[in-house]
Protein backbone atom coordinates (compact mmCIF):
# COMPACT_ATOMS: atom_id res chain seq x y z
CA UNK A 1 0.00 0.00 0.00
CA UNK A 2 1.42 3.43 -1.07
CA UNK A 3 2.03 5.60 2.23
CA UNK A 4 0.48 9.19 1.95
CA UNK A 5 3.16 11.69 0.92
CA UNK A 6 2.83 14.56 3.46
CA UNK A 7 1.73 18.19 2.07
CA UNK A 8 4.50 20.54 1.38
CA UNK A 9 4.96 23.43 4.13
CA UNK A 10 7.98 25.34 2.66
CA UNK A 11 6.77 28.85 2.40
CA UNK A 12 8.91 31.95 1.53
CA UNK A 13 9.60 35.18 3.23
CA UNK A 14 11.57 37.51 0.74
CA UNK A 15 14.96 35.88 0.53
CA UNK A 16 14.71 33.66 3.25
CA UNK A 17 13.42 30.21 2.97
CA UNK A 18 11.55 28.55 5.80
CA UNK A 19 10.86 25.03 5.86
CA UNK A 20 6.95 25.88 7.35
CA UNK A 21 5.17 29.04 8.34
CA UNK A 22 5.10 27.82 12.31
CA UNK A 23 8.02 30.91 13.66
CA UNK A 24 8.10 31.36 17.26
CA UNK A 25 7.38 35.23 18.88
CA UNK A 26 10.15 37.22 20.00
CA UNK A 27 10.33 37.46 24.25
CA UNK A 28 7.85 34.19 24.52
CA UNK A 29 10.53 31.25 23.45
CA UNK A 30 13.34 32.96 25.15
CA UNK A 31 16.86 32.37 23.27
CA UNK A 32 15.50 28.33 22.20
CA UNK A 33 17.50 26.69 24.33
CA UNK A 34 14.99 27.06 27.06
CA UNK A 35 12.60 25.06 25.29
CA UNK A 36 14.37 22.76 24.04
CA UNK A 37 13.62 19.63 26.64
CA UNK A 38 9.90 20.14 24.90
CA UNK A 39 10.27 21.36 21.67
CA UNK A 40 11.92 19.61 18.91
CA UNK A 41 13.59 22.92 17.84
CA UNK A 42 14.72 21.45 14.39
CA UNK A 43 10.98 21.05 13.74
CA UNK A 44 10.21 24.86 13.65
CA UNK A 45 10.18 27.08 10.38
CA UNK A 46 11.91 29.35 12.52
CA UNK A 47 13.59 30.97 15.94
CA UNK A 48 12.69 34.74 16.85
CA UNK A 49 14.82 35.28 19.96
CA UNK A 50 14.34 37.38 22.66
CA UNK A 51 14.95 40.79 21.81
CA UNK A 52 18.20 42.16 21.75
CA UNK A 53 20.36 45.90 22.76
CA UNK A 54 23.24 46.81 22.40
CA UNK A 55 23.71 46.67 25.85
CA UNK A 56 22.47 44.50 28.80
CA UNK A 57 19.07 45.36 30.05
CA UNK A 58 17.65 44.59 33.38
CA UNK A 59 14.10 45.39 32.78
CA UNK A 60 11.46 46.85 34.82
CA UNK A 61 10.82 46.14 38.37
CA UNK A 62 8.62 43.88 39.70
CA UNK A 63 5.48 43.13 39.30
CA UNK A 64 5.54 43.03 35.77
CA UNK A 65 3.15 40.05 34.46
CA UNK A 66 -0.52 40.48 35.29
CA UNK A 67 -3.02 37.65 33.90
CA UNK A 68 -6.45 38.92 32.12
CA UNK A 69 -9.32 37.64 30.93
CA UNK A 70 -8.04 35.95 27.80
CA UNK A 71 -4.84 37.01 27.84
CA UNK A 72 -1.90 38.65 29.78
CA UNK A 73 -0.06 42.24 30.22
CA UNK A 74 3.53 42.31 30.36
CA UNK A 75 5.72 45.18 31.33
CA UNK A 76 8.90 43.28 31.29
CA UNK A 77 10.64 46.06 29.79
CA UNK A 78 12.99 44.38 27.33
CA UNK A 79 15.21 42.73 29.92
CA UNK A 80 17.97 41.22 28.05
CA UNK A 81 21.74 40.00 27.96
CA UNK A 82 22.89 42.32 25.50
CA UNK A 83 24.19 41.27 21.98
CA UNK A 84 27.65 40.29 22.17
CA UNK A 85 26.66 37.56 24.70
CA UNK A 86 23.87 36.84 22.44
CA UNK A 87 27.09 36.15 20.20
CA UNK A 88 29.43 34.83 22.51
CA UNK A 89 27.54 32.25 24.62
CA UNK A 90 23.76 31.76 23.22
CA UNK A 91 24.41 31.51 18.96
CA UNK A 92 26.77 28.82 19.33
CA UNK A 93 24.05 26.22 20.63
CA UNK A 94 21.35 27.29 17.74
CA UNK A 95 24.03 27.21 14.78
CA UNK A 96 24.01 23.18 16.23
CA UNK A 97 20.11 23.04 14.71
CA UNK A 98 18.60 22.84 11.35
CA UNK A 99 16.17 25.84 11.67
CA UNK A 100 16.15 30.16 10.56
CA UNK A 101 17.25 31.82 12.87
CA UNK A 102 15.46 35.56 13.31
CA UNK A 103 17.25 38.43 15.85
CA UNK A 104 14.71 40.43 17.29
CA UNK A 105 16.64 44.14 17.29
CA UNK A 106 15.90 47.53 19.08
CA UNK A 107 17.33 50.53 20.43
CA UNK A 108 16.33 53.79 21.72
CA UNK A 109 17.66 55.82 18.72
CA UNK A 110 18.60 55.56 15.19
CA UNK A 111 22.58 54.77 15.95
CA UNK A 112 21.92 51.87 18.54
CA UNK A 113 19.78 49.88 15.98
CA UNK A 114 22.50 50.13 13.46
CA UNK A 115 25.01 49.27 15.65
CA UNK A 116 23.01 45.85 17.34
CA UNK A 117 21.98 45.25 13.25
CA UNK A 118 25.52 45.62 12.46
CA UNK A 119 27.04 43.34 14.85
CA UNK A 120 24.39 40.28 14.26
CA UNK A 121 24.96 40.85 10.63
CA UNK A 122 28.59 39.72 10.63
CA UNK A 123 27.73 36.90 13.17
CA UNK A 124 27.41 33.22 12.06
CA UNK A 125 24.09 31.73 12.30
CA UNK A 126 21.48 34.63 12.33
CA UNK A 127 19.16 34.28 9.23
CA UNK A 128 17.12 37.35 9.54
CA UNK A 129 16.63 40.39 11.73
CA UNK A 130 12.97 41.65 13.14
CA UNK A 131 13.09 45.36 14.45
CA UNK A 132 10.87 46.01 17.12
CA UNK A 133 9.76 49.33 15.86
CA UNK A 134 7.70 49.94 19.50
CA UNK A 135 10.45 51.36 21.52
CA UNK A 136 10.73 54.96 22.93
CA UNK A 137 12.40 57.08 20.59
CA UNK A 138 14.46 59.27 22.86
CA UNK A 139 15.26 62.27 20.54
CA UNK A 140 11.37 62.40 19.63
CA UNK A 141 10.39 62.46 23.59
CA UNK A 142 9.86 59.08 24.13
CA UNK A 143 7.54 58.53 21.22
CA UNK A 144 7.51 54.97 19.75
CA UNK A 145 9.48 54.61 16.58
CA UNK A 146 6.85 52.67 14.94
CA UNK A 147 3.75 55.61 15.27
CA UNK A 148 5.41 57.88 12.67
CA UNK A 149 5.85 56.51 9.29
CA UNK A 150 8.25 58.98 8.49
CA UNK A 151 10.45 57.55 11.57
CA UNK A 152 9.66 53.83 10.71
CA UNK A 153 10.98 54.16 7.56
CA UNK A 154 13.89 56.05 8.63
CA UNK A 155 14.59 53.05 10.89
CA UNK A 156 14.23 50.89 8.56
CA UNK A 157 16.52 52.56 5.90
CA UNK A 158 19.31 52.76 8.63
CA UNK A 159 19.23 48.85 9.58
CA UNK A 160 19.20 47.71 5.90
CA UNK A 161 22.66 50.14 5.60
CA UNK A 162 24.26 47.96 8.01
CA UNK A 163 23.22 44.84 6.74
CA UNK A 164 22.67 41.90 3.81
CA UNK A 165 20.37 39.81 5.69
CA UNK A 166 16.43 40.38 5.02
CA UNK A 167 14.86 42.96 7.49
CA UNK A 168 11.14 42.36 9.07
CA UNK A 169 9.80 45.33 10.47
CA UNK A 170 7.41 44.70 13.37
CA UNK A 171 4.66 46.59 13.98
CA UNK A 172 2.72 48.39 16.77
CA UNK A 173 -0.64 48.13 16.47
CA UNK A 174 -1.40 51.11 18.79
CA UNK A 175 -1.93 53.76 15.80
CA UNK A 176 -4.43 54.94 13.91
CA UNK A 177 -3.46 53.43 10.79
CA UNK A 178 -1.20 50.68 10.42
CA UNK A 179 -1.26 49.97 6.96
CA UNK A 180 0.08 53.29 6.48
CA UNK A 181 3.38 52.17 8.58
CA UNK A 182 3.62 49.04 6.51
CA UNK A 183 3.37 50.93 3.56
CA UNK A 184 6.48 53.47 5.03
CA UNK A 185 8.78 50.76 5.78
CA UNK A 186 7.78 48.70 2.53
CA UNK A 187 9.33 51.84 0.38
CA UNK A 188 11.66 51.94 2.65
CA UNK A 189 12.99 48.36 1.56
CA UNK A 190 11.61 46.29 4.49
CA UNK A 191 11.72 42.79 3.26
CA UNK A 192 8.82 41.76 5.46
CA UNK A 193 6.59 43.09 7.99
CA UNK A 194 5.42 41.28 11.26
CA UNK A 195 2.25 42.71 13.04
CA UNK A 196 1.03 42.91 15.74
CA UNK A 197 3.60 43.69 18.55
CA UNK A 198 0.64 44.01 21.91
CA UNK A 199 -1.66 46.35 22.69
CA UNK A 200 -1.31 48.91 25.31
CA UNK A 201 -3.65 48.17 28.66
CA UNK A 202 -3.30 48.48 32.43
CA UNK A 203 -5.07 47.01 35.36
CA UNK A 204 -5.75 48.36 38.70
CA UNK A 205 -5.88 46.65 42.18
CA UNK A 206 -9.14 47.31 43.39
CA UNK A 207 -8.13 46.56 46.76
CA UNK A 208 -6.07 49.90 47.40
CA UNK A 209 -6.72 51.10 44.03
CA UNK A 210 -2.75 50.95 42.75
CA UNK A 211 -1.72 49.89 39.44
CA UNK A 212 -1.24 45.75 39.16
CA UNK A 213 1.93 46.53 36.94
CA UNK A 214 4.71 48.86 38.49
CA UNK A 215 4.87 50.61 35.24
CA UNK A 216 1.19 51.09 35.47
CA UNK A 217 0.93 50.22 31.44
CA UNK A 218 1.84 47.14 29.77
CA UNK A 219 1.59 45.14 26.81
CA UNK A 220 -1.64 43.14 26.21
CA UNK A 221 -1.31 39.48 24.29
CA UNK A 222 -3.29 36.52 24.47
CA UNK A 223 -6.41 34.89 22.43
CA UNK A 224 -8.02 38.17 23.37
CA UNK A 225 -6.08 40.26 20.95
CA UNK A 226 -6.99 37.55 17.72
CA UNK A 227 -9.78 39.60 16.46
CA UNK A 228 -7.80 42.81 16.02
CA UNK A 229 -4.50 41.03 14.87
CA UNK A 230 -6.33 39.01 12.51
CA UNK A 231 -8.03 42.09 11.18
CA UNK A 232 -4.81 44.26 11.07
CA UNK A 233 -3.37 41.51 9.49
CA UNK A 234 -6.10 41.60 6.53
CA UNK A 235 -5.50 45.17 6.16
CA UNK A 236 -2.13 45.40 5.70
CA UNK A 237 -2.07 42.29 3.14
CA UNK A 238 -4.11 44.16 0.97
CA UNK A 239 -1.63 47.50 1.24
CA UNK A 240 1.75 46.00 0.93
CA UNK A 241 3.83 43.36 -1.95
CA UNK A 242 6.19 42.41 1.04
CA UNK A 243 5.02 38.73 2.78
CA UNK A 244 3.17 39.67 6.02
CA UNK A 245 3.88 37.15 9.34
CA UNK A 246 0.88 37.31 11.50
CA UNK A 247 1.25 37.53 15.21
CA UNK A 248 -1.56 37.97 18.03
CA UNK A 249 -3.36 35.08 20.30
CA UNK A 250 -2.61 32.02 18.18
CA UNK A 251 -3.17 29.52 20.49
CA UNK A 252 -3.83 26.34 17.57
CA UNK A 253 -3.54 25.36 14.30
CA UNK A 254 -7.60 26.97 13.55
CA UNK A 255 -6.20 30.39 14.95
CA UNK A 256 -2.84 29.89 12.47
CA UNK A 257 -5.13 29.20 9.38
CA UNK A 258 -7.21 31.88 9.99
CA UNK A 259 -4.50 34.39 9.63
CA UNK A 260 -2.79 32.40 6.56
CA UNK A 261 -6.46 32.41 4.62
CA UNK A 262 -6.36 36.60 5.11
CA UNK A 263 -2.95 36.36 3.25
CA UNK A 264 0.01 36.19 6.00
CA UNK A 265 2.83 33.82 4.66
CA UNK A 266 3.50 32.53 8.38
CA UNK A 267 2.64 33.12 12.03
CA UNK A 268 4.23 33.48 14.80
CA UNK A 269 3.21 31.76 18.25
CA UNK A 270 3.76 33.72 21.26
CA UNK A 271 1.70 33.90 24.72
CA UNK A 272 0.81 30.11 23.66
CA UNK A 273 4.17 28.76 24.66
CA UNK A 274 3.67 30.45 28.36
CA UNK A 275 0.44 28.13 28.67
CA UNK A 276 1.40 25.25 26.34
CA UNK A 277 5.18 24.66 25.51
CA UNK A 278 4.62 22.58 23.29
CA UNK A 279 2.12 24.66 21.22
CA UNK A 280 4.17 25.05 18.27
CA UNK A 281 5.22 21.77 17.25
CA UNK A 282 1.12 20.80 17.94
CA UNK A 283 -0.02 24.08 15.48
CA UNK A 284 2.33 22.79 12.97
CA UNK A 285 0.79 19.42 13.30
CA UNK A 286 -2.32 20.43 13.48
CA UNK A 287 -1.31 22.31 10.06
CA UNK A 288 -0.56 19.51 8.33
CA UNK A 289 -3.35 17.41 9.45
CA UNK A 290 -5.85 20.39 8.30
CA UNK A 291 -4.11 19.96 4.76
CA UNK A 292 -4.56 16.03 4.27
CA UNK A 293 -7.91 16.28 5.51
CA UNK A 294 -8.79 18.18 2.93
CA UNK A 295 -6.37 16.69 0.35
CA UNK A 296 -4.37 20.14 -0.27
CA UNK A 297 -0.54 19.35 -1.14
CA UNK A 298 1.02 22.89 -0.08
CA UNK A 299 0.46 25.53 2.41
CA UNK A 300 0.83 27.96 -0.25
CA UNK A 301 -2.67 27.11 -0.87
CA UNK A 302 -4.48 27.88 1.96
CA UNK A 303 -2.60 31.42 2.04
CA UNK A 304 -4.54 34.03 0.50
CA UNK A 305 -7.79 31.89 0.11
CA UNK A 306 -10.09 34.05 2.29
CA UNK A 307 -13.45 35.66 0.56
CA UNK A 308 -14.41 38.69 1.40
CA UNK A 309 -17.88 38.00 0.06
CA UNK A 310 -18.67 36.33 3.22
CA UNK A 311 -20.55 32.87 3.45
CA UNK A 312 -23.43 31.71 1.05
CA UNK A 313 -24.76 29.27 3.58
Amino acid sequence: MKAKSLPQMTVQIGRLQLKNPVMTASGTFGYGQEYADYVDLNSLGAIVVKGLSLLPRPGNPPPRIMETAGGMLNAIGLQNIGVDTFIEEKLPYLRQHDVAVIANIYGESYAEYQKVAKKLSAAKGVHALEVNVSCPNVQKGGLAFGTDPKVAARVTRKVKQETDLPVIIKLTPNVTDIAAIAEAVEEAGADAVSLINTLTGMSVNLKDGTPHLKNITGGLSGPAIKPVALRMVWQVVKRVSIPVIGIGGILNAGDALEFLMVGAKAVQVGTANFINPRATTQILAGLQNYLQNNKINDINKVIGTFKEGGSSC
